[in-house]
């Protein structure tokens, strides 16, 4: 089972684009993120025609995240449990079935920004309640991949210039512990178990030649239960999508597990 994951930055503005990597790739399960748009607008048929089934948990021109699976979707979640009055469109989670079903979350988290703002601290609390809620998670002892844009750099190395985002919500220690601590509950990840090589990045700006220089970042992330990581086979970022026509300033990360 191929699992990917991919800040697509507006599916409509996109979907030429969109579509062309999915008949290309053909992942198994894609989660999505910052699709911009309400759930009635997102071009389910689309995705439908390549055979997918579709849930999307989306929201007006900002946000927004969905999931689309050659196999049927159960148990769909809308929402991260822990702030109800919480409104952005940030978290969607299903269990894809199959002989093995696996539980998948498309995760799109706050990006924090400016530190000195009330963002930093929702973005904060946005990684606190995401903590809680895989901890309840794991509890199930099940296959589990919580993949997404998480707006974390974990590590300098996950940077081609670490200095340059000193004052970045992305880069923040409180940020990065947040996402150590995450791992610290039993979750492995992904890329760093397969491959771990340097200048991997998932992001490069679209200002200032970003993608030319390779002047990137590594914010997307695929973080594996136990039970997943024991079946895992394959971590590939799909970088030369970032050269396409009209691309997003993310790329597809796919996970493999043999399943």
């Amino acid at each position: 089972m191929r699992i990917a994951t991919w800040n697509v930055n507006s599916v409509n503005a996109r979907l030429e684009t969109v579509l062309r990597w999915f008949e290309e790739a053909s992942p198994d399960v894609a989660c999505l993120q910052e699709i911009k748009c309400v759930d009635e607008k997102f071009p389910a048929e689309a995705f439908e025609r390549l055979g997918y089934n579709v849930a999307v948990h989306g929201q007006k021109s900002y946000n927004g995240v969905a999931m689309l699976s050659k196999t049927p979707l159960e148990d769909v979640r809308k929402g991260l449990p822990g702030e109800d009055e919480d409104e952005q469109a940030r978290y969607l989670e299903a269990v894809v079935s199959g002989p093995t079903p696996v539980r998948v979350a498309s995760i799109y988290l706050p990006n924090g920004n400016p530190i000195e703002s009330d963002k930093f601290g929702y973005k904060l609390r946005w990684m606190a309640r995401l903590n809680a809620h895989a901890q309840e998670l794991l509890a199930y002892e099940e296959p589990l991949a919580l993949v997404g844009d998480y707006n974390v750099i974990p590590e300098p190395r996950d940077a081609a210039f670490p200095n340059n985002w000193l004052g970045d919500a992305l880069f923040q220690p409180e940020s990065r512990a947040a996402f150590r601590g995450l791992k610290n509950l039993g979750l492995t990840e992904a890329f760093l178990m397969i491959d771990g090589s340097p200048e991997a990045y998932t992001f490069w700006d679209y200002q200032a030649g970003a993608w030319q220089r390779n002047n990137g970042i590594r914010i997307d992330h695929a973080l594996l239960s136990p039970q997943a990581a024991d079946l895992l086979r394959g971590c590939v970022i799909h970088r030369d999508v970032r050269g396409w026509d009209k691309p997003s300033d993310h790329v597809p990360v796919v996970v493999e597990l043999d399943l």
